[in-house]
This record gives C-alpha cells, structure tokens and sequence, in this order.
C-alpha cells in the first residue's frame, strides 16, 4: 500500500523558513516525479514546484522563484521543500504528490497524494 506522508510545517514569522518533508513508502520512489502543492482557504490548488526523476527542477508558481527550492532523496524516499522568506500569502496546506513518470506534469496526473502539512506565517 503506497504511503505518501508530509511533515515540517508550522506557525513562522515573516521572513521565517521552514523545510517540509514528504516520505513516500509502498512504491519505488525513483520511478516517480515528485511535487509540491499548496491550497489556501477560499483558493484553488495551486502547484507550487516538481522535480523530474533526474532531478530536473519545474517551478510552478512564480511567486516562490528565489524562495523555495525542492530536492529529493532517493536513497531516503524522501522529498524536500525548503522555504525561505516566507510571507503571509504563502499560508496553506501543502501537499505533496507522487506521478509514476519520468518527469512532471499538471496536478490531475499525479498518482498519489498525502493528507497535507499546515504552513501558517504570521505578519
């Protein structure tokens, strides 16, 4: 049974970071794509980065260009989100998902999502 758990988030000031994690079990996590999503209330998922099986980098959210940086760990299963500068704006839950694919691609083609991780930056 695959498992798709995020962890690392949290209540930060302005300008804080934090580094999300998400450790996926029950597939073979090199095969996959990774990403990171975000929702925030009354807002519609947005996609916020994905790194392709070869560690190529999409960046779908231009507001976190400079910011945010994703990286995986295959040998952990794990993917990363380090965040830096956090503003307000950036509040939601994140999510991470998994496509079995070599590289990245829109929300509905992921396979595999995890239940989420509260980021919450105070102004």
């Amino acid at each position: 049974q695959v498992q798709v758990v995020e962890s690392g988030g949290g209540l930060v000031q302005t300008g804080g970071s934090l580094r999300l994690s998400c450790t996926a079990s029950g597939l073979t996590f090199e095969d996959y794509a990774m990403g990171w999503f975000r929702q925030a209330p009354g807002k519609e998922r947005e996609g916020v980065s994905c790194i392709n099986r070869f560690g190529g980098m999409t960046p779908y959210a231009t507001s976190v260009k400079g910011r945010f940086t994703i990286s995986r760990d295959n040998a952990k299963n794990t993917l990363y989100l380090q965040m830096n500068n956090l503003q307000p704006e950036d509040t939601a839950i994140y999510y991470c998902a998994a496509k079995k694919s070599m590289f990245c691609g829109p929300a509905e083609n992921y396979d595999y999502w995890g239940q989420g991780t509260q980021v919450t930056v105070s102004s």
